[in-house]
């Protein structure tokens, strides 16, 4: 079986003479979340479209737990869940009833104990037998989720899932996917919310334009701008004189504020332990430093500025 809950190969979608996906290529590994980020109109969608089959592919394939989906279909299918627009329900039936109508649809069997497993897994079980039209937006959402597990997919497929909730419902449905993660479940979720995502995803690949411009761990991404400049606070017990102490010196740095016992600078990581021993040298004393850690948004910011400008030149 495959190390990979979906491989996404060589994508291209074509409309007349306009491409809208080139030639876009990266896999999931199971048991992780992984986002495709880009602003609207990046072709994220059209990604995800193709992948579940709602739209045809120019050019690519689709792997999905080991199974193509050209050539296995309905193995493919089956091992695929999806959320592609807001999931939409019988508002009148309880969210148990709309659960049992889908169920009935599938493929194979589902029980009355798997069932029962997905709406704990979700979280829903004190709300299961209230009618849809009681429930909240991030309570459908859920219960989207828990009918696309019904079937006990391999991989979860979700486009802008967090569309509409406000943070408290964003939060719980982040720390809902981890959990989901964490039994082996892997996600594609899809966002323009780059804050959110660097705190939901292991994995990310970022699109613009159609094409794949960069794929890593958010870890790696956020640690590949680790010497960029950022805000860096010292705690000092004169920070006027610190000030002029780096004014006199060799290092690059930018002023952001000056109190009495805080000076605030934006300096490259690499420079913060040599601008400490030049403090510690001038007699003046360091209570504390602070580094604002590099965003996954001054990356994308970066990423996408720079392929920009190269494709300028």
């Amino acid at each position: 079986m495959s190390q990979y809950a979906l491989e996404v190969r060589n994508f291209t979608k074509k409309i007349k003479s306009k491409t809208i996906v080139d030639k876009v290529s990266f896999a999931v590994e199971k048991g992780e979340i992984f986002g495709l980020l880009g602003p609207n109109g990046a072709g994220k969608t059209t990604i995800i479209r193709m992948i579940v089959s709602l739209i045809n592919r120019t050019e690519g394939e689709v792997v999905i737990n080991g199974h193509n989906l050209d050539t296995s279909f309905a193995d493919a299918m089956s091992s695929l869940g999806a959320i592609v627009e807001n999931p939409e329900f019988y508002k009148y039936m309880s969210g148990y009833k709309n659960l049992r109508h889908y169920a009935r649809m599938a493929k194979n069997e589902i029980s009355e104990e798997r069932i029962a497993e997905v709406v704990k897994l979700v979280k829903l079980e004190n709300a299961i037998h209230q009618k849809v039209r009681t429930y909240s937006l991030g309570m459908r959402q859920r219960l989207g989720v828990a009918q696309a597990l019904l079937h006990n997919p391999a991989i979860l497929i979700l486009d802008e899932p967090t569309n509409g909730l406000d943070p408290q419902g964003i939060r719980e449905f982040r720390d809902y996917l981890h959990e989901l993660a964490a039994t082996g479940i892997s996600v594609l979720v899809s966002s323009h919310l780059l804050s959110e995502m660097q705190l939901m995803c292991h994995r990310f690949a970022i699109i613009e334009k159609g094409k794949l411009i960069h794929i890593s761990s958010m870890d790696e991404t956020v640690a590949e701008g680790v010497d960029e400049q950022r805000e860096v606070a010292f705690e000092m017990d004169d920070a006027s004189s610190a000030l002029e102490t780096l004014k006199s010196s060799a290092v690059a740095f930018e002023e952001v504020s000056l109190k009495e016992d805080m000076l605030t600078v934006k300096l490259s990581k690499s420079s913060i332990p040599a601008v400490n021993k030049l403090f510690v040298e001038k007699g003046l004393s360091v209570y504390g430093i602070s580094a604002a850690k590099a965003t996954l948004e001054d990356r994308f910011l970066e990423l996408t500025n720079k392929k920009g400008e190269e494709a300028k030149r």
